[in-house]
């Protein structure tokens, strides 16, 4: 059966109420907790628990810092304009002085921009819409937020995908402002609450497994945000640079509900955006917003489930292809790379023989749907070809699921695949034998032997 995950986000989205959903729907904290622990400073610590809003019952994500608590609660009135300012200290060797108006229903993960600027000249004020920071507001720029996310016990794999979401915030950024991507520097959206809702949210979701990712269209709120160069309105600019062409709504409510990081995160997954698709519902989590609104429920709804069609039903994808013979084979894995990272599920190359007797090579990338134009994009831009196909298929897949496994030398994490409920294959996942076998000095053979073993003896 094929799984599928759906964003319902009638009430926006934010990084911290994907990380509920995604709790409340099942992710153990203690496997949260053990993947990001590296990550944490002396004293910092994460956790869950149950609130009401408007009478739901939903799970609060919150972040610990030694002193201080991510609540993200500071609220306030439409058009009320604050009578202080809030500067930040930055390397640069200046402060930014902001003011700040906005009502906001989210957490407060706005990217605030700040670029370098020549000795005796004023700093340049952010043109992007602005909140009102926390005390201790911190601004890291792309290069020291993959830092950090190295520093995560995450798989290659997730800390891939999540390099690969902050390099997108900071490209849309670098557009808004005219800037290279590599001096943007991200405020807010680069303080420590927020890389922790993405690297969560993206371990999260890999460890849900989902064959097909589907959202509703948007609800991205209204209103105005005040920034030093006037007065926005919502969705925010850097917001809206993320959505991309993902379909959006205002449902009235005058606060911002959509933001930056709850933007990534959903246009970052879903495949196709619409209604709830056919699917038999297996479990529901909802992701708490922080505060509880009248008439409304302030969550994000997460639908868990599967076509209930076995693995007959298969999902679409897109297969882009071309021949290249002129190129530097050196650029062929760094092009591998790249297309992994930007969300393709396959690249393979074939040698092919071409016209004028040349051999050349063939390049296969299988994606999602909606990666076509960006992935296409990257081709032309990273390699030689001047023209590619594409068509649009569909895919069957295998129900899967990652198990952990005790092997007595460490933990292994196991790729199950059923048909039908039926184990057809376990495969322990490299990484973690690799890690293993280096540690330990064995060879990484038996350690992927050992995990098999403890695998199918667990299930015996």
């Amino acid at each position: 059966m094929a799984k599928i995950v759906y964003f319902d986000c009638f009430a926006g989205a934010s990084g911290d109420m994907v990380l509920g959903a995604l709790l409340d729907a099942g992710l153990p904290l203690a496997d949260l907790q053990a993947a990001l622990g590296s990550l944490m400073p002396p004293g910092a610590s994460i956790s869950a628990e149950k609130v009401l809003r408007a009478g739901v019952s939903a799970t609060k994500f919150r972040l610990h810092e030694a002193g201080h608590d991510h609540d993200h609660d500071h609220v306030h009135a439409p058009g009320h304009d604050h009578g202080h300012s809030h500067e930040h200290g930055h390397e640069h060797g200046h402060a930014h002085d902001h003011p700040h108006v906005h009502e906001h229903g989210h957490a407060h993960d706005h990217p605030h921009v700040h670029a370098p600027h020549p000795a005796g000249e004023p700093p340049v004020a952010p043109q992007a819409a602005v909140q009102q920071p926390h005390a201790h507001a911190e601004h890291r720029s792309v290069a020291e937020i993959r830092t950090l996310i190295d520093r995560a016990a995450l798989s290659s794999q997730v800390r891939a995908r999540a390099t690969q979401l902050f390099q997108r915030l900071a490209e849309a950024e670098a557009a808004i402002h005219q800037m290279p991507v590599e001096r943007v520097h991200l405020h807010e959206v680069g303080a420590l609450d927020s890389v922790v809702d993405v690297l969560g949210a993206v371990f999260g979701l890999e460890w849900l497994g989902a064959d097909r990712i589907v959202s509703s269209p948007l609800n991205v709120g209204g209103g105005m945000v005040k920034s030093a160069h006037g007065v926005f309105p919502v969705p925010a600019p850097a917001t809206l640079r993320i959505l991309g062409d993902a379909p959006v709504y205002s449902s009235g409510v005058q606060m911002e509900t959509l933001t930056p990081t709850g933007a990534l995160l959903v246009t970052g997954y879903a495949g196709e955006f619409g209604p709830v698709p056919a699917m038999r519902i297996d479990r529901v989590g909802y992701g708490a917003g922080d505060r509880d609104l009248k008439g409304t429920p302030n969550v994000l709804r997460l639908l868990i489930g599967d076509d209930g069609l076995g693995a007959t039903r298969g999902h679409q994808v897109v297969v882009l292809e071309c021949e290249i013979d002129d190129m530097n084979p050196q650029i062929y894995g760094v092009l591998l790379d790249r297309l992994y990272e930007e969300g393709a599920l396959e690249v393979y190359y074939t040698p092919v023989q071409m016209k004028k007797n040349r051999p050349g090579t063939l390049l296969t990338v299988v994606a999602p749907p909606h990666k076509r134009e960006p992935l296409t994009q990257l081709v032309f831009r990273e390699t030689t070809t001047i023209g590619l196909r594409y068509q649009e298929l569909m895919r069957a897949c295998l129900d899967r699921e990652l198990i952990v496994v005790e092997t007595g030398i460490g933990p292994v994490r196991v790729k199950v695949a059923r048909l039908r409920g039926e184990v057809t294959n376990a495969s322990p996942e490299f990484d973690d034998c690799a890690k293993l076998a280096a540690e330990r000095s064995l060879p990484v053979k038996h350690v992927h032997a050992l995990a098999l073993k403890a695998y199918w003896d667990r299930e015996s």
